[in-house]
């Protein structure tokens, strides 16, 4: 499988000529929707992870092409092809397998409602909590990140990093830092993933 890598939280997983897009939100500015796309993961409904004209132009060039969401994501998307999916759900579609984690995005303020928040695991290797530290308890090959956000703070992502334990790790979820953010970023997380013999990354496209 091959990953590429968009702005903020968005990305993509190519297998078998087929794609897997997550996360197409407002900050992902370079994303173009492409062809050949089975279906869209998305994992709550914040705009920087979920985009209804991004969406909307994913499903008019792939028709056939499901979009994956929690009730508070789907409800938005009453002219697109949408399923609702909760904590616990696996769904097959086309060369993906799909296992859904979390249901609670993280707490930014006690005075801010919550929301649902599921994260994915895509074909038992590459996994992504979306916007809350849920682990899998599986093995985790690949992990997708999130480095920078009103409710988290860098301890919490090297604790996360070291529960997780995954092979490969890249960071995502940073377009809110400036390119000296990002670096400072990778420096602490690149010393963490050194001692636990974990490759950190930032990445424009991986292959897994």
């Amino acid at each position: 499988m091959n990953i590429l890598k968009y702005e903020h939280a968005c990305f993509t997983v190519e297998k078998d000529k087929k794609l897997l897009v997550i996360d197409p939100g407002e900050f992902a500015t370079d994303f173009i929707a492409p062809e050949n796309v089975v279906a869209v993961v998305v994992t709550h409904e914040h705009s920087d992870h979920l985009d209804t004209e991004q969406l909307a132009s994913i499903i008019d060039k792939n028709p056939e092409a499901v979009i994956f969401g929690p009730d508070a994501v789907t409800s938005k998307l009453e002219t697109l092809a949408s399923h609702t999916v909760t904590t616990g759900d696996v769904i097959a579609v086309g060369p993906f397998s799909l296992e859904f984690h979390g249901g609670h995005h993280a707490i930014i303020h006690e005075s801010i409602p919550a929301i649902p928040n599921l994260g994915v695991f895509i074909n038992e290797l590459i996994y992504y909590p979306g916007d809350a530290f849920t682990l899998t308890h599986k093995p985790v090959d690949t992990l997708a990140l999130p480095v920078a956000a009103p409710w988290l703070k860098i301890g919490e992502v090297i604790d996360f990093l070291t529960l997780i334990n995954p092979r490969v790790a890249f960071p995502t979820h940073d377009k809110i830092l400036s390119n000296t953010g990002k670096e400072l970023v990778d420096r602490i997380l690149e010393g963490t993933a050194k001692t636990r013999g974990i490759m950190y990354q930032r990445i424009e496209t991986l292959e897994v």
